[in-house]
């Protein structure tokens, strides 16, 4: 008997387009901040309507990988930061760009139901909560909520607050981040922080929902990071378990 083959719908052409022109871009054959092939430029090579050619175009963009500058045409976008889930200042510096913080507020309170639960906090325990924006160079990247245990950081809040706070902790805490775990979701940017990352309204972000452990897998701090999705990837490694029928 013949093996059945089950074909679905074909992707709608402008989805097929937008992936070719996205491969040429990750793969550097267009750079950054080159122009793209016009609406009908596109229309001709593929032989579309240029409608099509701009919902390729307009998918791109969403995507984050070209930006519009009316009348000049459509460009190539600066390739994201890659990032692993760890110290931002460390991944920046990696980048080859250079790392910075602009502190928005930064008080000591009780901790959130997340914080306390991530942190293992009695029931009176406060937490100095940091609220910061972070740059590549002078670009803004992400928002940072972190939380610490006020009693493992006594003065934490009259240290330097514009850097890596992990060299804080390192140099006046003797306290070692070791390990880091993230989930890691999809979501819109509500507007107060779009306008603060200098991103359009209801853009898209990556929301991490972070720990950081010392080696004797103590939680010392608990955040929540908001990311412009066009700006940051993040490569995700995991060891693959063996399936338990082959135990």
């Amino acid at each position: 008997m013949g093996t059945k083959v089950h074909k679905g719908a074909a992707s709608p052409r402008y989805v097929t387009i937008a992936a070719e022109l996205r491969d040429r871009i990750t793969g550097e054959k267009l750079g950054p901040h080159t122009l793209m092939p016009s609406e009908r430029e596109l229309s001709e090579t593929y032989g579309v309507s240029r409608m099509t050619a701009r919902q390729a175009l307009a998918l791109l963009e969403k995507e984050g990988y070209v930006y519009r500058r009316p009348p000049r045409g459509t460009f190539v976008a600066e390739a994201r930061v890659p990032f692993h889930i760890g110290s931002f200042s460390d991944e920046i510096i990696l980048a080859g760009r250079r790392p910075s913080a602009q502190l928005i507020w930064a008080e000591e309170r009780p901790p959130t139901p997340s914080a306390r639960e991530a942190l293992d906090l009695a029931g009176e325990e406060t937490v100095h909560a940091l609220h910061r924006l972070r740059f590549a160079d002078d670009e803004p990247i992400a928002l940072e909520t972190t939380y610490f245990p006020s009693a493992l950081t006594p003065g934490l809040l009259e240290q330097p607050l514009t850097g890596s706070l992990w060299h804080i902790l390192r140099t006046h805490y003797r306290v070692v981040p070791a390990d880091a775990s993230a989930v890691i979701e999809s979501i819109v940017i509500d507007d107060a922080s779009c306008a603060r990352l200098k991103i359009r309204s209801a853009s898209n972000g990556i929301l991490l929902t972070r720990r950081t452990y010392t080696a004797d897998g103590r939680c010392v701090e608990f955040a929540r990071d908001v990311y412009r999705a066009d700006r940051a990837s993040f490569k995700v490694e995991a060891r693959i378990p063996v399936p338990v029928e082959d135990v």
